[in-house]
């Protein structure tokens, strides 16, 4: 393709940024330009640290070098929340004021960064410095979160509060995803072999892969993102497929509001997650890996980008791993500020340098995933997993638990908790027992709500506190557990407010790729809107009958789980708790 740009050439600056993830300009054309795609989010990231915002040399500069036409090139810049086309400052700090944040006294916090530098986004910052409304940040047992990136040539991002992930759990026995948090360098590929690192790995090269794929298969393991898909199926469907390369990705794209239990393990103990990683290739005949964090995780991608090249100096990662004959390789790819990359497809889609839209299935990813070809995608807390099956055995894993909900699980606590942090107990714990053990509401205040599984879960009422925090039990309520998300609210909250906040997050995340999404998340706000003002159209049994019927549209008719669950915790909220709007 010949690509003819128009505007400014690249100063020697913006070359460099580019340059540095695409290496030094040499003729490329044809197939050979166009196979380099996938670098296109990490040159549009090396842009936007350098400068603060994407500046039009170094995007004409980005198109000629890839080949992308320069409106394809826009579509994909302007579709990630971090990134900007328009000049801001250096400094930009990200406030959370999603609902987690929201109740933990996010608008005060906004107040006084306005007092101190003027406007949201506001253009002429006080002293290089500019600050924004963010949705969750992923900080939500540390809320009110705050995230700041400050550009130059020595780019850095930082969380304002930088303490450690809570742990309230720390140094009690029996954990096992957790058991390395806080005790063991999660910087030292040493310290992870001493405490028994990778003796999973070598254990899966003992058994071969498919008695790997059996044990996985008899743990009963399912995925813990949200989908609870098995894993041994998807991982037998890979190693079966014909067509290669095969891949395995790690979705690490964690963006629910209320969870952050996977930005935890890969800060805590990112030698888990890529030993888990590196079990399923091998497993699966993969050769080539792809961690994809979310932008807003900086210390999560530092950890585990030093834990890849520490495994690599170790012969854990590379050609030829512990001498077997063996190869597979990682790299770590960043998200740039889009709930909807969550989406399995949507971050292939991602990392190969496109907007990040989900696709139509099937086919799905096992037949043709990541560039077109077979894939295993896992999330960061199933993969840890996997090392503790191979260990022990995948009847051991599933006599943990219960017969339908097998191995411990993660649950993320936040909101009116005096615990808040990342808890792990076997599948099975009633949610009763759960906030008990995180200290309950403090101040003796009365629990009015609890959402779990985030904004795209369930709200329910404090009626339903015994409920076993299971995949079957919480079905049998109408819930589900979607990501780990235990969110509390007491008395004293404006539940009217929480819900317009959770329909305005997903107006903002809707990729906008199909209509009954694109569509029904602004109306379903809207809807909201009416009944909190009181100015309904028709009565508001009328309003409630719509806002079903926009929910079932969104349900039937979406491409992907965003559309699909976008009215369940407002719909849910209607039913279970007693709002005024009613």
């Amino acid at each position: 393709m010949d690509i003819r740009v128009h505007g400014p050439k690249a100063i020697a600056a913006e070359r460099a940024a580019v340059d540095s993830v695409l290496g030094a300009p040499v003729p490329l054309t044809g197939h050979a330009a166009r196979s380099r795609r996938d670098l296109l989010l990490p040159a549009l990231h090396a842009v936007q640290s350098r400068f603060g915002w994407l500046t039009p040399g170094a995007l004409n500069y980005i198109s000629e070098r890839l080949t992308v036409p320069p409106a394809e090139l826009f579509g994909v810049a302007t579709f990630y929340h971090l990134f900007s086309l328009t000049p801001q400052p250096p400094h930009v700090i990200y406030v959370c004021d999603d609902i987690a944040c929201r109740i933990q006294g996010a608008e005060v916090r906004c107040a006084k960064f306005e007092a101190e530098f003027g406007p949201a986004d506001n253009p002429v910052a006080k002293n290089g410095v500019t600050w924004r409304r963010s949705p969750c940040l992923g900080q939500c047992e540390r809320a009110p979160a705050t995230l700041v990136i400050e550009a130059g040539e020595a780019p850095l991002s930082y969380s304002l509060l930088q303490e450690e992930g809570l742990i309230p759990q720390f140094g009690q026995p029996r954990l096992r995803l957790l058991r390395r948090i806080g005790r063991v360098d999660p910087e030292s590929v040493e310290a992870y072999r001493s405490d028994g690192g990778y003796r999973a790995l070598e254990r899966a090269i003992q058994l071969g892969p498919q008695e790997v794929i059996r044990e996985v298969i008899a743990s009963n393991l399912v995925g813990r993102g949200g989908a609870a898909f098995p894993t041994g199926r998807k991982w037998d469907a890979v190693a079966k497929a014909v067509a290669r390369p095969h891949y395995v990705v790690c979705n690490a794209d964690e963006s629910e509001p209320g969870t952050f239990k996977d930005r935890i393990l890969m800060e805590g103990d990112p030698f888990a997650v890529i030993e888990g990683m590196t079990i399923a290739a091998y497993a699966t005949a993969s050769e080539r890996g792809y961690i994809y964090i979310r932008g807003e995780y900086p210390l999560a991608t530092r950890r585990v980008d030093a834990a890849i090249r520490a495994a690599r100096v170790a012969g854990l990662l590379g050609n030829d791993i512990l001498g077997t004959g063996f190869s597979f390789d990682i790299e770590v790819r960043r998200g740039a500020g889009a709930y909807i990359c969550g989406e399995e497809t949507a971050l292939f889609n991602s990392i190969e340098g496109k907007r990040g839209e989900p696709r139509n299935k099937p086919p799905f990813p096992v037949q043709a995933g990541l560039f077109g070809k077979p894939t295993v995608i896992n999330n960061v807390e199933t993969l840890v997993n996997v090392p503790l099956i191979i260990l022990d055995g995948g009847q051991a894993f599933a006599g943990v638990g219960t017969s339908g909900s097998t191995g411990p699980k993660l649950f993320c606590l936040s909101g009116h908790i005096v615990g808040p942090g990342l808890y792990e107990v076997p599948f099975g714990c009633t949610l009763r027992e759960v906030i008990e053990m995180a200290g309950g509401v403090p101040g003796g205040k009365q629990i009015q709500a609890i959402l779990l599984g985030g904004a795209a879960g369930t709200f329910i009422g404090p009626e339903k506190l015994d409920v076993p925090l299971t995949f079957e039990g919480t079905r049998a309520i109408g819930a589900t557990l979607g990501s780990g998300v235990v969110m509390i609210f007491d008395e004293t909250v404006d539940m009217t407010d929480i819900l317009t906040r959770v329909a305005a997050f997903f107006r903002d995340e809707s990729c906008g790729q199909c209509v009954p999404c694109r569509v029904g998340t602004v109306r379903q706000e809207e809807l909201l809107a009416r009944l909190k003002s009181g100015k309904t159209i028709g009565t508001k049994a009328d309003e409630l009958a719509l806002l079903k019927e926009i929910g079932q549209a969104m349900r039937d008719a979406s491409i992907c789980g965003l559309g699909q669950t976008a009215s369940n915790a407002i719909e849910s909220a209607l039913a279970n708790l007693k709002l005024p709007i009613l």
